[in-house]
């Protein structure tokens, strides 16, 4: 969907609480973007906490796309009209889809990049392994990592002809 579509469909304005000043898209995989202002968006904080109450309108949005955000955005608010307005909202059949499907894990190194199965990391830290009766070096390059499927704090890498498993919080990807 390009900006000009993605704006056409949102009127100019906010998708969840309606401001037209500050918009740019987000992307909410897998249903596509929205278009939200910086509070929506996460960019800055909202004045009060009040301000989620928008969703109350958004929820009956005919767009899927909103709906399942907002649905996903209620699920984070911890107050009692979320929980309630996200127990009662009518999800169409596609946002209902994507609200029923495992939310995928995404592996990020130290700094917040995403890493994916083949990528090339380097140790920020010297890291003693277990078992292995050796230290792997800060700045050793992990060529071809694969990622756990269960845990997206933990890769697997050969370091010293050994396979390792390691901790995200510790590797840059190259």
């Amino acid at each position: 969907m390009t900006d000009v579509d993605l704006n056409a469909r949102a009127n100019g304005a906010c998708e969840f609480c309606g401001v037209t000043e500050g918009l740019a898209a987000l992307e909410q995989p897998p249903a596509g973007p929205l278009l939200l202002c910086a509070i929506c968006r996460g960019d800055s904080a909202p004045d009060s906490p009040a301000h989620w109450q928008c969703l109350q309108g958004a929820a009956w949005s005919e767009v899927p796309a909103v709906q399942f955000a907002v649905w996903r955005k209620l699920g984070a608010i911890e107050e009692p009209w979320a929980s309630d307005l996200r127990e009662t909202m009518y999800l169409s059949d596609e946002a209902q889809s994507w609200a029923d499907a495992p939310e995928a894990l995404v592996h990020r190194d130290a700094n917040g990049a995403v890493l994916a199965t083949g990528d090339t990391v380097v140790l920020i830290k010297d890291l003693p392994v277990k078992g292995g009766g050796f230290t792997a070096k800060r700045g050793t390059a992990v060529r071809g990592i694969t990622l756990v499927d269960d845990n997206a704090g933990h890769i697997e890498g050969r370091v010293d002809g050994q396979r390792i498993v390691i901790l995200t919080e510790f590797v840059k990807k190259r």
